[in-house]
């Protein structure tokens, strides 16, 4: 018997040039529903996408609920999203990331830019933590799991399935364990640091591995030096600066869960002397230090998303606005402020525009020497913007000139 064919996706005149460019999202506006009873498909299913003429351009799986509503994960529209394609994908993933980090610590796939639309696993060591932002990839998320169990000899594996974006789709928020049990924390290394985070009531996929690349400069400028690490969490980039050579490091956050990691890092890594925490919201945190007279040779300010939305552009650059203000104030001349985003609606030429206008506000100079983006394991496709977001800016300051 022969496998039931997919439904087809068609799409009006002119709707794939953008598919022909590179990019792998369809949107509902772009879909002839004279011809594509799109709002009878199931969530999640299969469909083969075609231009207005009816050629095939490729495979997706779609979603009628979701303004996104289908993703294209092949150009080959006799290509479904098999076991032995999901293997394929991940060996390609995951292959790559163990030639640049051999501590098996890393994100090992990062959605669209790995071919595998929806689909987040972040690896520590053993543990394989396993993120599906859409139906498609619920659907197969037990594929996913039982292969990296039998490929990578994953202890176990876990849907961390608590990301905002499930919301779009009509998917629930839960985590549990897809293979193995579930442990209450998770050991990593980053640029040659031991650190531990939390599972169960940690954020997103538990620890943010895109700031690698920006952490990694740290070195030569906290040798001997203050440290603010405002929005710590776990200490990532201040148990990093402690064991770079700063001379104290403060770090700020207003999780007490968070700062109990940060207490116990620094002091699995030998610099439990050097660090403090101060349990506080970051504005209220950075107010009190400003009023006590704090001066810091380094401040690093690491958000989380202001801007989730367009809508919130105003708002969030506002806030963007607000928390440097505060952190400039708080360096020493000469000093350096390293201010990130990971807003992907904000460019990283606007976050710079920030930092200018921020300092003029507070009558700094401020010198740009330096920019990062996500690290390596959180590589861009070229023809989907969204998958760029991160951005990070060091900015020396000085008293205005």
């Amino acid at each position: 018997m022969n496998e039931q064919q997919p439904p087809r996706l068609r799409l009006k005149r002119g709707e794939e040039r953008r598919l022909r460019s590179g990019h792998l999202w369809i949107y509902s506006n772009e879909v002839d529903t004279d011809k594509t009873p799109l709002k009878e498909l199931v969530p999640g299913a299969e469909v083969v996408v075609e231009d207005h003429r009816g050629k095939p351009l490729g495979r997706a799986y779609a979603n009628p609920r979701s303004l996104i509503c289908a993703r294209l994960f092949s150009r080959n529209a006799e290509q479904g999203l098999s076991s032995s394609l999901l293997k394929k994908r991940l060996e390609q993933a995951i292959s790559f990331r163990e030639q640049l980090f051999p501590g098996q610590c890393y994100r090992a796939v990062f959605g669209e830019a790995d071919g595998l639309p929806g689909l987040v696993v972040d690896r520590y060591r053993d543990i394989f933590l396993v993120q599906a932002g859409t139906a498609g990839i619920e659907q197969v998320q037990e594929q996913v799991a039982h292969i990296l169990h039998t490929q990578y000899d994953a202890r176990a594996v876990i849907a961390r399935n608590e990301s905002s974006v499930r919301e779009l789709e009509g998917l629930p928020h839960y985590t549990r364990a897809l293979v193995g049990d579930m442990p209450a924390e998770l050991s990593l290394v980053e640029n040659g640091v031991e650190y531990l985070a939390p599972l169960s009531t940690g954020q997103k996929t538990d620890w943010f591995y895109d700031h690698r690349a920006a952490r990694r400069r740290l070195g030569p400028l906290v040798n001997e030096k203050r440290v603010l690490d405002v929005f710590a969490y776990c200490g990532a980039w201040g148990v990093l600066a402690a064991t770079q050579g700063a001379s104290e490091v403060v770090c700020l956050d207003s999780s007490e869960m968070a700062l109990e990691y940060v207490h116990r890092n620094a002091q699995a890594n030998g610099v439990g002397e050097k660090v403090q925490t101060l349990h506080a919201d970051a504005f209220a945190g950075m107010k009190e230090l400003i009023g006590a007279g704090e001066r810091f040779d380094v401040v690093i300010v690491d958000p989380p998303a202001f801007i989730k939305r367009k809508k919130d552009i105003k708002n969030g650059i506002a806030g963007y606005h607000a928390i440097n203000e505060l952190a400039l104030r708080l360096v020493a001349p000469g000093g350096v402020l390293i201010s990130a985003s990971c807003s992907m609606h904000l460019s990283s030429e606007q976050l710079l525009d920030v930092v200018r206008s921020s300092a003029r506000h507070v009558d700094r100079f401020v010198q740009a020497f330096a920019s990062e983006g996500q690290a390596e394991d959180h590589p861009l496709h070229p023809a989907i913007a969204e998958t760029g977001y991160l951005k990070s800016w060091f900015v020396r300051v000085l008293m205005n000139y």
